[in-house]
């Protein structure tokens, strides 16, 4: 009775994994992010 549930699990990790890649993807194309992502690690120096 535990596999159904791991499968669900497993399904459902996947599916968080996919939608974090596609938001980062989304935000990079966005120019004034990534200007401000590298404004915020060059002042790290």
């Amino acid at each position: 009775m535990n596999a159904p549930r791991s499968v669900w699990t497993r399904g459902l990790a996947w599916f968080a994994v996919a939608l974090v890649l596609l938001a980062t993807l989304a935000l990079y194309q966005r120019p004034d992010f990534l200007i401000q992502l590298a404004d915020q690690v060059w002042s790290c120096f």
